[in-house]
């Protein structure tokens, strides 16, 4: 049957008969905000978030008052960068449960600048420090932090924990620390020798020695007791008993939010002509990226949400440092004991992080002068707390055990960061960590084969570079002067200039004073 309808298919797509093209027809608004609305976070989602929120604002809330305090300017100063982090970081992709803010890891770095440069020049360091870390997100930089040495990062944190420590028991006293990490530490003979003598000094260390004291404790407690954060519970308490007792020690000094919120102006801009200043910058951007990278490995094993794409979360970071320097605020790095308390609360989506960020720009606007209650003592005690944490005592013998390497490059970074000041001990740390693995994979094995008779055959295997060399030619120097040799070196892996030209140097020796000459197998250089 010759009908149309019953004809067999065409057999390529040129038989085909060209379709007309319909006009791609245009999307309802209706059915436009339907796909909208189900992107939203559901209701229970959005009531975990809500929980969790309230729960890292009050975590979040006496760290970066501390935080502010112990960095040398106005406790109004850490609440700002603790908004921006949640609102401006908070909303931007990432990783979707990890919280920023002023951070403890970053204190000491912003001490030194505030009182070597002044506190007006400071949004300047955190707004290029924002624009580089933005720089670097946009280049995809950010994967190669997961390169820097664990050894390295971990004693970052450690000399950090004992810097910090060593200037917040100052404040535990109400005493003013001296500068230097050597100073601090070689002054706390005469510190304590002042506190015992003076009642002032005592009061204010029992106000804080309590507070360390509730935070160690109260994890001890059992779960139906510990209704807030231990932070919080912390400050709490021993602010209730120096009201309630009308102690003599030190309160938070309150400026009002708008009146320390200063942009930078020009005057500070002309500061990075100095080098000094541009090495503060540097180190900014990269303790604050390695800290918040590294934080967000560390989250991501706390959930089975979604990973951090580590150039997102860079940029993220660069954005949020980038408003607080334009507004004069401390730092920002994500913070591994907010996220871990965000992550514990149950929150389900960023909207937790922007959420708490919206609690702190409430409490700022409507209670700046509860600020003003607080004893300097406490806040102290709650860093020295933080601090000590981020020394690690329990994992150092184990490594130095199983990794005695990677131990020594922690041991050394700490130092050189107690010893001399943040960016110098880092790149004493990359240093001795570039050594570290330059030594490990420079294994070089001498085997020598001597059968008697004919010449004796010498097999270098492995990577031979200079830190091997002297061990290399104490071994070759060490062979028989009158016996004819053969030197194999076609097992090597990796042989480096300098290494070679002694090889060839040891065999023309080796040729004026032998009785025959050395055979070399495999070209030295």
């Amino acid at each position: 049957m010759d009908h149309p309808l019953f004809r067999p298919p065409p057999t390529s797509r040129r038989a085909h008969p060209a379709r007309p093209r319909l006009p791609h027809p245009r999307p309802h608004p209706v059915s436009g905000l339907i796909r909208a609305a189900s992107r939203l976070p559901r209701p229970q989602s959005l009531r975990a978030d809500v929980t969790a929120s309230l729960v890292v604002f009050l975590v979040a809330l006496p760290l970066c008052v501390g935080v502010a305090v112990a960095s040398g300017a106005p406790a109004e100063l850490g609440l700002v960068t603790g908004i921006v982090g949640g609102i401006v970081t908070g909303i931007l992709p990432g990783s979707s449960l990890q919280v920023s803010g002023p951070a403890a890891g970053l204190t000491v770095l912003v001490y030194e600048a505030v009182q070597e440069f002044g506190l007006p020049s400071l949004g300047v360091l955190v707004l290029c420090a924002g624009g580089l870390q933005l720089a670097m997100g946009v280049l995809r930089l950010g994967r190669w932090f997961r390169a820097i040495s664990v050894a390295v990062v971990q004693g970052m944190l450690a000399g950090i924990g004992l810097v910090l420590i060593a200037g917040q028991v100052y404040a535990l006293t109400d005493t003013a620390a001296p500068a230097g990490g050597p100073a601090k530490i070689a002054g706390l003979p005469g510190l304590v020798a002042g506190t015992v003598v003076s009642p002032t000094a005592l009061t204010a260390l029992a106000v804080g020695g309590g507070t360390i004291a509730v935070l160690v404790l109260w994890p001890r407690i059992p779960r139906a007791a510990r209704l807030l954060p231990g932070q919080l519970a912390a400050v709490g308490l021993a602010t209730g008993a120096a009201v309630l007792f009308d102690l003599p020690v030190e309160r938070v000094e309150v400026a009002g939010l708008l009146d320390v919120v200063q942009p930078p102006g020009a005057e500070q801009f002309a500061g990075l002509a100095s080098l000094s200043m541009i090495g503060t910058v540097l180190a900014f951007t990269l303790i604050a990226s390695a800290e918040s990278l590294f934080s967000a490995a560390a989250v991501d094993r706390l959930h089975d949400g979604p990973r951090t794409e580590y150039d997102k979360e860079l940029i993220a970071q660069g954005a949020g440092n980038a408003v607080c320097g334009a507004l004069g605020a401390l730092p920002m790095t994500a913070v591994i004991v907010r996220s871990a308390a965000n992550v514990q609360a149950g929150a389900r989506t960023k909207a937790a992080r922007v959420l708490h960020g919206v609690w702190l720009l409430l409490f700022a606007a409507l209670l700046p002068g509860a600020l003003g209650v607080i004893p300097v003592a406490t806040l102290a005690g709650v860093l020295v707390h933080a601090g000590w944490k981020l020394v690690p005592v329990k994992e150092i013998v184990p490594l130095w055990r199983e990794h005695r390497g990677e131990a020594v490059v922690l041991i050394v970074t700490a130092t050189g960061i107690v010893v001399t000041n943040m960016f110098e001990g880092v790149l004493i740390g990359l240093l001795t960590a570039v050594v570290k693995a330059a030594w490990e994979t420079s294994q070089t094995h001498v085997e020598i084969h001597d059968k008697g008779e004919g010449p004796i055959v010498v097999r270098v295997l492995g990577n031979a570079t200079f830190l091997r060399l002297p061990k290399l030619l104490e071994q070759l120097e060490a062979l028989p002067r009158d016996r004819p040799m053969e030197l194999d070196l076609r097992r090597l892996r990796h042989l480096d200039h300098a290494c070679g030209m002694a090889l060839l140097g040891w065999a023309e020796r080796h040729n004026e004073e032998g009785v025959t000459p050395v055979r070399v197998q495999g070209a030295p250089v």
